[in-house]
């Protein structure tokens, strides 16, 4: 080996070694995983936001921050606020978020939960004084995209999209939710009884209907009962001593009557 070879040998060793010491030193590799979005930052400035899969940089002082971009829920406990008929009432929400600026999110507000947190509350008061309860109780979702409206614009403010707003729970009073209670009794016993007075007349509407068909037709009674006799299949022996009520039943079907007295002599 030659003098020339023996020196082209050592500069690609070293610049294989310098190679690795520059990469080693100044290679950067981060991996943003799925549901996340990386904030890059290069001595302490925010200067990218990254999507989620593996990104390379050179130089010294980079950092990604992970912010979670899923839908997640925001549940706000009951707080006691005044009705527009003046009764105190406790509602919990839960709102469904989810951060699709990542950038503003960490930026706009130290803690957006909290911001949104705060927005929900005012919301709420908002919108609960201008209810009664009855509407409270019954337009629950009404209600909910009402506090969606004014709840939306504080979260895109800070990075944030609000999906869905649920009224959870709505808590009255234990005097209040005691009278409740007994006024929905009271009109499901009504209903109950009004039920029960329509399946009387109906019962009674028949009977009538039967009466008369019988004043009509007096063998109609006997046929019925015979009928049920029958039915009843009870193996017993009955004696009738007066067939008058059947007579018009048979000369309908061509039978004859029993002669009198007079018609047999």
């Amino acid at each position: 080996m030659t003098t020339e070879q023996i020196l082209i040998l050592i500069l690609a060793v070293a610049g294989f070694v310098v190679a690795n010491i520059v990469r080693i030193l100044y290679r950067r590799e981060f991996i943003v995983t799925e549901g996340y979005a990386g904030l890059l930052y290069h001595d302490g400035k925010l200067v990218e936001a990254l999507v989620a899969g593996r990104h390379v940089r050179w130089g010294k002082n980079f950092r990604v921050a992970l912010v979670d971009t899923r839908k997640t829920l925001l549940q706000v406990a009951g707080q006691e606020v005044l009705s527009a008929d003046n009764v105190g009432i406790k509602l919990s929400i839960v709102l469904t978020t989810q951060i699709v600026d990542a950038a503003k999110s960490v930026q706009a507000a130290d803690n957006h939960a909290a911001h949104i947190y705060s927005a929900t509350q005012t919301a709420v008061r908002i919108v609960v004084a201008g209810v009664t309860m009855e509407a409270l109780l019954t337009q629950r979702v009404a209600i909910g995209a009402q506090l969606r409206e004014l709840i939306a614009p504080q979260a895109e403010s800070v990075g944030v999209q609000i999906h869905a707003v649920e009224v959870r729970d709505v808590m009255l009073p234990g005097e209040l939710r005691k009278a409740f209670n007994e006024v929905l009794k009271a009109r499901q016993e009504g209903q109950a009884a009004l039920e029960r007075a329509r399946g009387e007349s109906a019962a009674l509407r028949n009977l009538a209907n039967a009466a008369r068909l019988i004043e009509g037709q007096p063998a109609l009674a006997t046929l019925r009962f015979l009928q049920t006799l029958e039915a009843s299949n009870a193996g017993q022996t009955f004696v009738m001593n007066d067939l008058s009520a059947l007579l018009p039943s048979l000369s309908s079907r061509g039978a004859k009557p029993p002669a009198t007295d007079s018609e047999s002599t």
